[in-house]
C-alpha cells in the first residue's frame, strides 16, 4: 500500500439504464491504462432493475427477482437489485497498487474504505468475520467474509474482475441506514481516500472516444445473446 499522494479521478454520471451501467463501467477497464490512474464512479438507474454475476445462469437468477431488466455484469458474484441502492464503481490501471492485491484483500479494502465513511457519518458497521449462507446465488441475502454489516444484516457488497487492462470493482450499498443522503455518503468515502491514502481528486472529464465505446457496449448489455449465455 503507498504511502504517496495519488491522483485519483471522480465520476459522478448520475442514473442511467442497466445497459447502459454496465457497459460504461466495461468501457472504463478498457481505457484505464489510458487514463493512468484510479476512477472512482458514483452512479444510479434510471430503471427498477437487477444485475448478476458473469458465470451465473440466467434461467436460475430469472426465478429470484421480478426485476427487469436483468443484466449480466463482467464481474462475478450474485444477483444484485438495483430498485433503491446507492452503486459505484472503481477501475485501476495495471500497475496501481490496488491491482497488485489478492482478490481477498482488495474486497476487504474495499469495505473496509466504505466502513470508513460510514464511521464518518456515525454509524456503526463491521466487516462479517465469516459466511453466514442464505439462498444460492442473491449477493444480498446471508454475508461472506469481509461484507460490511450493520445491525446484523449486510448492506455492502462488491464483485471484481481483474485481466490484463486492469481492476475493475463493482458495489452496492442496499437500503442504507434510514437518514442518511447519498451525497453525504459520497463525500465521505472521498474523504476517508484522502485521509487513507493521500489521494487527490479530479474531475473527471468524459471523454468521446470512450463516451462511444460505451454506447457500443450497450449493444453488447441489451442482448439476449449476452445476457441469456449461460
Amino acid at each position: 500500500m503507498t504511502s504517496k499522494a495519488e491522483s485519483w479521478y471522480l465520476l459522478n454520471s448520475g442514473p442511467g439504464a442497466a445497459a447502459f451501467n454496465m457497459a460504461f463501467d466495461e468501457a472504463l477497464l478498457e481505457f484505464v491504462a489510458r487514463l493512468g490512474r484510479p476512477v472512482l464512479r458514483f452512479y444510479g438507474w434510471t430503471e427498477r432493475a437487477a444485475s448478476f454475476g458473469y458465470s451465473q445462469k440466467f434461467a436460475d437468477v430469472a426465478g429470484m427477482t421480478r426485476l427487469r431488466p436483468l443484466v449480466r455484469r463482467a464481474t462475478g458474484g450474485g444477483l444484485v437489485p438495483h430498485d433503491a441502492d446507492w452503486t459505484y464503481s472503481l477501475v485501476f490501471p495495471l500497475g496501481n497498487w490496488w491491482y497488485a492485491l489478492r482478490a481477498p484483500e482488495s474486497y476487504r479494502t474495499v469495505h473496509q474504505w466504505i466502513r470508513g465513511a460510514f464511521a464518518r457519518l456515525k454509524v456503526e458497521t463491521e466487516l462479517a468475520s465469516g459466511s453466514r449462507r442464505g439462498p444460492p446465488g442473491q449477493c444480498f441475502v446471508g454475508a461472506e467474509r469481509d461484507d460490511v454489516v450493520w445491525c446484523g444484516r449486510k448492506i455492502a457488497g462488491a464483485a471484481q474482475r481483474r485481466n490484463r487492462q486492469g481492476l475493475l470493482i463493482q458495489g452496492s450499498v442496499q437500503a442504507p441506514p434510514v437518514g442518511l443522503a447519498k451525497a453525504d455518503w459520497q463525500k465521505a468515502m472521498c474523504d476517508v481516500a484522502v485521509e487513507r491514502w493521500s489521494a487527490r481528486w479530479s474531475p473527471f472529464e468524459l471523454d468521446p472516444t470512450l463516451n462511444q465505446r460505451a454506447e457500443e457496449l450497450v449493444k453488447k448489455y441489451s442482448s439476449v445473446e449476452h445476457n441469456e449465455s449461460r
